[in-house]
Formats: structure tokens, C-alpha cells, sequence
């Protein structure tokens, strides 16, 4: 009990000193200067607004022009005549991929079955397919040449608009 009186004591005392330095013996005062300015608030100041200038709209003649903004393109190219060799075999069935751009399917995966790669494709409608090397997928005749752990690599045969094809080289990757 005497060691609790020891140190409690010190300790209280510090705390009364503590607390008596919290009390401001002005505060009489500030209450009633506050109390004065709730009985009479004054006027309020009168604020000078300033002139608003009158807005000219300046006309913009120059619409017609080429906008500074975009890069001037070089002189088109003629595109490659391409070659009718190359032309897809439209009389081939379809695969169910083929019925959508690449930008459509999701690659969600790649597996080895029997050492040979496959490729896990989910179709919009959320249908995950399974693909190997040589399978067609993609609205532009896309077939299959390899599978990576990461990605799929494919030919698609395109026309060129000018009455021939050429291949077009392409990839699916599991981070799209």
C-alpha cells in the first residue's frame, strides 16, 4: 500500500497542476466581448461587384483547313495486289469459332494433351472450346500454326480488295 501512495501521489499532483494550467482567467472577458457582438452585429459591408467586360465572339475561318492536330498522312500506298492462290477453300464446312472476329474470343488457356499443345478459346456466348495445331478460328480464316504457353499464333488469309488474297499473320495471348 505504501509503494501505491508513492506513486500515485507524484501523480496526482501532476495531474491537478496539469488541469489548473488548462483554466484562462480571461475567459470572463471573452465572453462578454462575444456576447456584444450577438446583441449588436453592425452592418454588413457593402461589396462592390466588379464589371463583367462584354464577351465578342471572334469567328473561326479556318474550318475548312487541315486540323493542326492530327499528323498529316503520307501519300496511300497502293495495297498489294496479293495472289488468288492464296484464296481460302470456301467449299471447307466451317468450324464454330469461325463465326466470330478474333477480337471477340478469349484465349483462357493452354495444355499439353499426349505432348501435343492445346489451346482452351472462349467464345462469346461463354462456351470454352478446345484447339490444336491446324483448326481454323476467326471470321478471317484464321487457322492455327502453333501454341505457346502463353499465346496462339495463327494465318489468317484476307483479301486485299483488289481481287487477291494475302496472309496475315496474328496472335491470341492469354493477356488480351
Amino acid at each position: 500500500m505504501n509503494a501505491a501512495r508513492r506513486v500515485l501521489g507524484p501523480a496526482g499532483g501532476l495531474l491537478v497542476m496539469l488541469l489548473a494550467g488548462c483554466a484562462d482567467p480571461e475567459l470572463g472577458d471573452l465572453d462578454r466581448e462575444l456576447a456584444a457582438i450577438r446583441n449588436d452585429p453592425g452592418q454588413v459591408p457593402r461589396v462592390e461587384l466588379p464589371e463583367i467586360p462584354e464577351y465578342e465572339a471572334v469567328p473561326y475561318d479556318e474550318a475548312g483547313r487541315r486540323s493542326p492536330f492530327i499528323a498529316q498522312l503520307p501519300e496511300a500506298e497502293q495495297p498489294p495486289r496479293g495472289s488468288e492462290g492464296l484464296a481460302p477453300d470456301l467449299t471447307r464446312a466451317r468450324e464454330p469459332l469461325e463465326a466470330y472476329g478474333l477480337g471477340e474470343l478469349d484465349l483462357v488457356g493452354t495444355l499439353q494433351v499426349g505432348g501435343q499443345p492445346s489451346a482452351l478459346v472462349r467464345a462469346p456466348d461463354g462456351q470454352v472450346y478446345r484447339l490444336r495445331v491446324g483448326d481454323y478460328l476467326g471470321s478471317d480464316f484464321g487457322r492455327i500454326i502453333s501454341i505457346t504457353g502463353a499465346s496462339v499464333q495463327l494465318v489468317e488469309v484476307v483479301p486485299t480488295g483488289r481481287g487477291g488474297w494475302i496472309e496475315r499473320s496474328t496472335r491470341l495471348s492469354l493477356d488480351d
